[in-house]
């Protein structure tokens, strides 16, 4: 099943959201133990642009690929001759796991390993694809469904789809992910754009979307909703 608040054909930008998208498809051309080598697991407790752990910390890598610095290492990591391949390969895996063709890109500029300009290029294209609830609902779908398509085709390994639900509980809400875990306790993964995507384990997809954001980033509106539905329905994993 799927749920949606408001209006089904409402576009906005997908922004953050688009990070999970990047990191499966990142594991696909690289595999786990390469793109894991490079950027960590773990919640930083810090705002989602903040570079603060990065210059401090001992191994100076990302803390986790839902955090800018994260997500810019692992737009790096998608393969293609030059920015324009690696972006329409991302596109293509985004409409094919939507099953939708509503992605458009606005523009950017570049960073990291091999073309920084390639690997930013990427990263800010990706947070410009436009979307609407339902596409987000159908991503969620994906997810819910281990990496299936409608079809039953298996576009990515279970794996690969329990590693993105994971960090979703533990970083996809910025740093109000333990929060939320705890008053909503569905994995979710926000954007600065208005939406966001839930995954209820073996039962739903869910897309909403709501512009007003509070002072971490995250919807406003989308988290209250997420929390009420959670609550009437029962629907955290915890």
């Amino acid at each position: 099943n799927k749920f949606h608040a408001g209006d089904w054909n409402t576009k906005f930008t997908i922004q953050s959201i688009s990070k999970i998208v990047t990191l499966m498809l990142a594991i696909l051309d690289n595999g786990e133990e390469y793109v894991f080598s490079k950027v960590g697991m773990e919640p930083t407790g810090d705002p989602f642009n903040s570079i603060v752990k990065l210059e401090t910390s001992r191994g100076r890598k990302p803390y986790n690929p839902m955090i800018n610095a994260g997500a810019i290492a692992v737009s790096s990591m998608i393969k293609g001759k030059d920015a324009r391949e690696k972006f329409e390969r991302l596109l293509d895996f985004f409409k094919l796991i939507s099953e939708d063709s509503m992605g458009y890109f606005l523009k950017s500029e570049g960073i990291i390993d091999g073309n920084v300009e390639d690997a930013l290029t990427v990263y800010f294209k990706q947070c410009s694809i436009e979307v609407t609830a339902e596409t987000l609902s159908k991503i969620a779908l994906f997810l819910v469904n281990n990496g299936k398509i409608s079809t039953g085709e298996t576009i990515i390994p279970p794996r690969v789809a329990t590693i993105i639900k994971t960090l979703m509980v533990t970083c996809g809400m910025y740093d109000s992910s333990g929060e939320f875990a705890i008053r909503v306790g569905i994995p979710s993964k926000s954007g600065v754009g208005g939406g966001i995507l839930s995954v209820v384990p073996g039962k739903m997809a869910i897309g909403v979307y709501g512009p007003s954001l509070d002072e971490k980033g995250n919807p406003i509106a989308g988290v209250a909703l997420l929390e009420d539905l959670s609550k009437k329905l029962n629907l955290t994993i915890f």
